[in-house]
C-alpha cells in the first residue's frame, strides 16, 4: 500500500474552535512581525534623512517648501506660515548687493 485517502473527518466543535483560534493567533503574529519590520525600515530611512539634513541644512528648507506646496494643493483651507528670518535676510542681502552693483555701473 502506497497511499491512504481520507474522505471525511469529523471534529468536535470545541476542537474546531481551538484550531481556528490557533490559526488566528498565527495570523496576528505574522501581522505584528510585518508591522515591526516596516517600523524598522521607516526608522532607518528617517535616520538616513536626518544625516542628510545634518550635512546639508538647505534640504530642511526645501522639505519645508515641499510640504507647503502639498498642503496648498488641497485648496480647502487657508494656509498661514512663518517665513524664517534667515530666508528673508538672504533675499534682502542679494537685493542690496544687486542695487549696489547697479549704482557702480551707472
Amino acid at each position: 500500500m502506497s497511499a491512504v485517502e481520507i474522505k471525511e473527518v469529523e471534529l468536535a466543535e470545541t476542537m474546531r474552535r481551538m484550531m481556528a483560534a490557533q490559526a488566528e493567533a498565527e495570523r496576528e503574529r505574522r501581522a505584528k512581525i510585518i508591522h515591526a519590520e516596516g517600523e524598522l525600515q521607516a526608522s532607518e530611512k528617517l535616520s538616513q534623512a536626518g544625516a542628510i539634513i545634518a550635512r546639508e541644512p538647505t534640504t530642511l528648507q526645501l522639505r519645508y517648501l515641499q510640504t507647503l506646496t502639498e498642503v496648498a494643493s488641497e485648496r480647502n483651507s487657508t494656509l498661514i506660515f512663518p517665513i524664517p528670518i534667515d530666508l528673508i535676510s538672504m533675499f534682502m542681502n542679494r537685493g542690496a548687493s544687486a542695487q549696489s552693483g547697479e549704482k557702480t555701473t551707472k
